[in-house]
C-alpha cells in the first residue's frame, strides 16, 4: 500500500490523499476515486510514504485509466506553475488543462482512424472509365498509390466523388490504429514560396539561428508587411526536421483562412483546436498531437495546452489580443503560458502583432524579448491613409455623415468593397419613451435593453434576459416609442435602402452563429459578393479582403472616455487594426474616423506619427503613473444579492493586507458595471512596484481569505494580472 496524491477539480488549493496497492502509478495518470457521495475523476500527482491525515481513513482509488500518463513532465510542471501564480485550486487547473472527453472518463488511447482503400474491383477497374467524372478519377488514381483518410477524401475532393466510388462498389472503408510513428514527414510537400524581403529574411534567419534552444521574439510587423510569411518560411525549417509547430491565434474566424493557407504550403493534415469543435474533435486532435501524427496544429487560448511529441516552434499570433486572457475560472494568459512553455521545453516562441501589448513591447524594449521590425507592406501594397472626419453640427444617417456616404459612393463605383466598424450589435442601443423619457431597461443589470428589431426582441446582452418590444410605455402607455443610438442591424438597413444596387453583408455575433457561418461570410466576402462590409470587432483581427479601399469607423467617442487606463492602448490597437483591413492588394486605401473631437490627442497621435508613437507615449505615461507593466496588479472581485455584503467581504480583505510590505490598496469600490445578472459587483485592487512581493503577499493570505465569516455569503475571485475592470 503505497499513498497517491491527487489533483481532484474541487474548489480547494491542495491535494487529496488515496490509498493504493498494485504497479506503480506515474504522476500524470488520471484515476477515479470516490470523494464523498459522489464518483470524481482526477490526475495522479505524486506518491508518497506518508499522510497528514489518519491512514486507516483514507479510501483507496477505485480505478487507474490511463495505461500511460496523459500529461508529459513539462505539461505537468506547468500546471503546478499556473497554480502558484495564478494561486488557482490545483484540480481545476489540471482539469482545465484537458479536453472535456477526458474529463468524462474516456480513453485516452486513439480510436481507429476510418480511411477508404480500393476495394477487389477498383484495383483491377481501368481509369479510362471514369474519363467523365475527373473527381473520382483523381481520387481513384491516388488511392492506388496509398489509402486516404475519410475526411481528406471528402475535403479534397468532394462527398460527391466519394459517394460516386463507393455506390460503384470501386472503394471500400477499413480502419486503422494509428502509430506512434509520424507519417506527416512523407507528405511533406512544400510549395514555391515568395522571395522575402530584407526586412523579412533578416527575421527569419534570426529565428531559424535559435531553433533547437529557447528564446522568446517580437515580430512588430505593421498590418500586412507579411508576418504570415515569416512564419511559414520558419515553420519549414521545422517542419524538415521532424519537429512539430503549435499556433494560436485569438478567433475562431481567423483559423479557416491560416488552415488553408498552411496546409497548401506545405501539402501536411493541420490540427484545428477551439470551441466550435465537438469533445470528440478536440479530444481527437489532442491525441494526434500528443502522438505525433500531426506536425502543425492551430487553435485558440486552450490549445496552449496541447501535448506534443516532439515540440519545435511557438507561435502566438496578435499577441496583443485580449482574447488571450480567460475571463473565468483559471484566469490564466495564453501568451504569457506561452512563454513558460517554450522555456520549458527549450523551444523558440514567436510573438506577432502589427499593435504589440505595451507588456510585450516593453519586455522587446528591455532586451527580454527579441525585437524583429517590419516596416513596409509586402508586394505592392501601400498603407492605407487615414483621416479624422468631424461630425459635430453634421446630420447623421443612420449613424453615418453625408460627406462619409458621397465617400463611399465613390469607392463602390470603382468597384470596390468598404467597411463599416461600429462595435454594436443588434438595432439599437436602447428604446425610449418620447413623451416621458423612460428607457426600456433590465433591473437584474440595471442597464438598458438592446433593441434586436428582425428578431423582434429587446435583450439584455449582460445577462441573456429578452422581451417581446412593447407596443406602448409600461409607465405613461404612450405608443410614441424610439430607438435611441445605431447598432449594426440598423446601419445594415439603412445602407441597404440607400445603395440599393450594392450587396451589404453584417457580421456580429448574432448573424455569425453556427458552425462553419462565419468561414462561409468569409469566402463570400473574398469572392466579391458583397461590396458593403459591417461588422463588430470580428471584422477587425488578421482578414485579408484585397478588395477593400476604404474603412469607416463609426461611434468612436466613447471609447475616448473610459474609465479603464488600458482603453486608449485598445482603442489605438483597434484603429490601426482596422486600418489594416484597406489597401492590402494594388489598389490604394484610406481610414476615415467619425467623432465628435478631431482634435482629441489620441487621434492626432495615431493618424499622424502611427501606433509605434504612441506606444512608447503609453509607456511614459504608465511609468509615471506607475501602472503596468511598471508595477504588478491582482484584482479581487465579489457580487452579491447585497452590495454591503460584497463590500464588507472585500474589506475584510483589504485589511489583510494592511501590514502587507510593498503592497496597496486600492478600494473596496464598485465594479465599472456595478449590477449584473441580479448581483452587486466590487472590486479590491492590490498594486505591487516588485512582482514577487505582490505573490508572497497573496500567498501568506489567501488561505485566511477563504475562511473569513463573509467568504460564503459571496461570490469571489482573484485575477492576477487582470486585464478586465468591467
Amino acid at each position: 500500500m503505497v499513498i497517491i496524491r491527487v489533483a481532484l477539480s474541487i474548489p480547494k488549493r491542495q491535494l487529496f490523499d488515496y490509498l493504493y496497492e498494485g504497479p506503480a502509478l506515474a504522476p500524470g495518470v488520471r484515476v477515479a476515486v470516490s470523494f464523498g457521495p459522489r464518483k470524481l475523476i482526477g490526475v495522479v500527482w505524486e506518491t508518497s510514504d506518508k499522510s497528514e491525515w489518519d491512514v486507516s481513513k483514507l479510501k483507496s482509488i477505485e480505478a487507474v485509466l490511463d495505461d500511460e500518463p496523459i500529461f508529459n513532465p513539462t505539461l505537468l510542471k506547468l500546471c503546478g506553475w499556473l497554480a502558484q501564480y495564478y494561486k488557482h485550486p490545483i484540480g481545476d487547473v489540471v482539469q482545465t488543462a484537458m479536453p472535456v472527453a477526458l474529463r468524462k472518463g474516456e480513453s485516452s488511447q486513439a480510436k481507429p482512424i476510418e480511411y477508404w482503400t480500393l476495394s477487389n474491383v477498383g484495383q483491377s477497374t481501368d481509369l479510362s472509365s471514369l474519363s467523365r467524372a475527373p473527381k473520382q478519377r483523381a481520387l481513384l488514381t491516388l488511392l492506388q498509390e496509398k489509402d486516404l483518410l475519410k475526411s481528406k477524401a471528402k475535403s479534397d475532393f468532394g462527398a460527391a466523388a466519394v459517394k460516386g466510388l463507393t455506390e460503384k462498389e470501386l472503394i471500400t472503408s477499413i480502419e486503422k490504429r494509428p502509430s506512434k510513428e509520424s507519417t506527416w514527414q512523407q507528405d511533406l510537400l512544400i510549395q514555391d514560396k515568395p522571395i522575402a524581403n530584407v526586412e523579412q529574411a533578416i527575421a527569419i534567419s534570426c529565428i531559424e539561428a535559435k531553433l533547437n534552444q529557447y528564446s522568446c521574439f517580437l515580430l512588430d510587423g505593421i498590418t500586412g508587411s507579411g508576418k504570415t510569411e515569416v512564419y511559414l518560411q520558419a515553420i519549414e525549417q521545422v517542419l524538415n526536421q521532424g519537429k512539430q509547430v503549435l499556433i494560436l491565434v485569438p478567433e475562431i474566424g481567423l483559423t479557416p483562412q491560416t488552415v488553408h493557407r498552411f496546409k497548401y504550403r506545405f501539402g501536411i493534415d493541420v490540427g484545428i483546436l477551439h470551441s466550435g469543435l465537438n469533445n470528440n474533435e478536440r479530444l481527437q486532435v489532442w491525441q494526434q498531437s500528443a502522438s505525433g501524427q500531426l506536425g502543425i496544429i492551430i487553435g485558440t487560448r486552450s490549445a496552449i495546452f496541447t501535448p506534443m511529441l516532439k515540440p519545435g516552434l511557438l507561435i502566438v499570433d496578435e499577441e496583443h489580443d485580449a482574447s488571450y486572457k480567460q475571463q473565468d475560472g483559471l484566469r490564466y494568459h495564453a501568451r504569457d503560458l506561452a512563454v513558460m512553455r517554450a522555456h520549458e521545453e527549450n523551444i523558440p516562441l514567436v510573438l506577432g502583432s502589427a499593435t504589440p501589448a505595451l507588456e510585450t513591447l516593453n519586455n522587446a524594449l528591455n532586451g527580454k524579448y527579441q525585437h524583429l521590425k517590419l516596416h513596409e507592406r509586402a508586394g505592392n501594397a501601400s498603407l492605407a491613409t487615414q483621416h479624422v472626419f468631424d461630425i459635430r453640427q453634421q446630420q447623421l444617417k443612420f449613424g453615418v455623415a453625408q460627406g462619409m456616404l458621397d465617400r463611399m459612393s465613390q469607392h463602390l463605383q470603382q468597384g470596390s468593397q468598404v467597411m463599416l466598424f461600429i462595435n454594436r450589435r443588434g438595432y439599437a442601443p436602447a428604446l425610449m419613451c418620447h413623451q416621458c423619457g423612460f428607457v426600456e431597461h433590465c433591473k437584474r443589470c440595471d442597464n438598458p435593453y438592446t433593441v434586436h428589431k428582425q428578431l423582434f426582441k429587446l435583450q439584455c446582452h449582460h445577462c441573456g434576459s429578452a422581451k417581446t418590444i412593447p407596443k406602448n410605455c409600461q409607465q405613461c402607455q404612450s405608443n410614441e416609442l424610439t430607438s435611441m443610438g445605431v447598432g449594426t442591424e440598423q446601419l445594415e438597413q439603412g445602407l441597404a435602402s440607400h445603395f440599393p444596387q450594392y450587396s451589404s453583408i453584417r457580421i456580429d455575433s448574432d448573424s455569425a452563429r453556427g458552425k462553419n457561418k462565419l468561414d462561409k461570410m468569409l469566402s463570400s466576402i473574398n469572392n466579391n459578393e458583397h461590396q458593403i462590409l459591417i461588422g463588430t470587432q470580428i471584422l477587425s483581427k488578421g482578414h485579408h479582403f484585397p478588395n477593400v479601399t476604404l474603412v469607416l469607423i463609426l461611434d468612436l467617442d466613447g471609447a475616448l472616455f473610459s474609465a479603464d487606463y488600458r482603453a486608449a492602448e485598445h482603442l489605438a490597437q483597434l484603429i490601426t487594426q482596422l486600418a489594416g483591413r484597406a489597401g492590402r492588394a494594388e489598389k490604394p486605401g484610406e481610414m476615415w474616423l467619425q467623432t465628435h473631437d478631431p482634435g482629441h490627442p489620441l487621434l492626432q497621435d495615431l493618424i499622424n506619427n502611427g501606433y509605434a508613437h504612441f506606444a512608447q507615449y503609453a509607456l511614459l505615461e504608465r511609468q509615471h503613473a506607475n501602472l503596468p507593466p511598471y508595477s504588478f496588479q491582482a484584482l479581487f472581485k465579489a457580487q452579491a444579492l447585497s452590495a454591503r455584503d460584497a463590500f464588507d467581504f472585500l474589506q475584510q480583505i483589504g485589511q489583510l493586507f494592511s501590514t502587507a510590505d510593498n503592497v496597496y490598496c486600492l478600494g473596496p469600490i464598485p465594479a465599472l458595471m456595478e449590477k449584473r445578472q441580479g448581483q452587486y459587483r466590487m472590486q479590491l485592487l492590490l498594486q505591487s512596484p516588485q512582482r514577487s512581493a505582490l505573490q508572497k503577499a497573496i500567498g501568506q493570505q489567501i488561505n485566511k481569505i477563504e475562511t473569513l465569516n463573509l467568504a460564503n455569503k459571496v461570490r469571489w475571485s482573484l485575477d492576477i494580472d487582470p486585464q478586465d475592470f468591467s
